[in-house]
């Protein structure tokens, strides 16, 4: 009988696709079947396989069916489909399962741990904002002195801004510099599990940095700005 191979049943078997067509393979020793063609790879399983050698056969056994839809009626359809398995086969039941759904479980874990991830990260920023956001209230308030006789002597709103937000700049520059090469080796020793995957870009890193100094000035900004243009006598005058 005739088949059809992928190109990895191709390559497994030493041909080409250009000498495939008419060979023939025999099966469990005995059963001699023909390459009548062949097919590009897809992926039936997993990303976290390589596509394996495959051939397509017709037989009188059957475990199942394909069927393409076109109605977006979808429970009109199942009933029907359902009278019409009866007709043909009253003693089986009806098992069917939609192929979207099932590659889609294939991901399942990736999409539990991607929310997983994306939850603790919100909390993090949330957490980090808040202890930044603290620790900028108790630094400007330590140095309300300072910032009062810089004032007295000339220094601009923005100059006293950037003095205060400077400080907190650099640690969040450290912290990302660091972040970096931990980020990338999780990263990448994740996707080592994956037959087929992604390559970790840089400017991931530089949105990733951006936005961390973003959310450090948005948090700075709110006490630096107070502190910026609060009175200097009443600073000076503060024990």
């Amino acid at each position: 009988s005739g088949i059809v191979i992928n190109e990895a049943a191709v390559r497994e078997l030493g041909w080409t696709n250009d000498d495939a067509v008419g060979k023939t393979i025999v099966r469990s020793g005995q059963q001699e079947l023909n390459v009548i063609g062949i097919v590009a790879d897809f992926n039936y399983a997993s990303v976290r396989q390589k596509v394996a050698p495959m051939m397509l056969m017709l037989g009188n056994n059957f475990g199942g069916l394909l069927i393409k839809i076109k109605t977006k009626n979808v429970k009109n359809f199942l009933s029907d489909l359902h009278e019409h398995w009866i007709a043909f086969n009253p003693a089986g039941p009806l098992e069917y399962n939609f192929l979207d759904a099932k590659f889609a479980s294939l991901y399942a874990s990736e999409q539990r741990t991607q929310k997983i991830f994306s939850a603790f990260t919100i909390l993090a920023i949330i957490i980090a904002g808040l202890g930044l956001f603290g620790l900028s209230a108790f630094v400007i308030e330590q140095r309300t002195k300072e910032i009062g006789i810089r004032k007295v002597l000339g220094a601009s709103v923005q100059q006293v801004m950037l003095m205060v937000s400077k400080e907190f700049l650099l640690l969040v520059g450290i912290a990302f510099v660091i972040a970096i090469p931990v980020t990338w080796w999780a990263m990448h020793k994740w996707l080592e599990d994956f037959a087929y995957r992604i390559t970790i870009s840089w400017w991931v890193f530089v949105v990733a940095g951006i936005t961390a100094i973003l959310i450090a000035l948005l948090t700075v900004s709110f006490q630096a700005i107070k502190a910026a243009i609060s009175n200097p006598v009443k600073s000076l005058r503060t024990e």
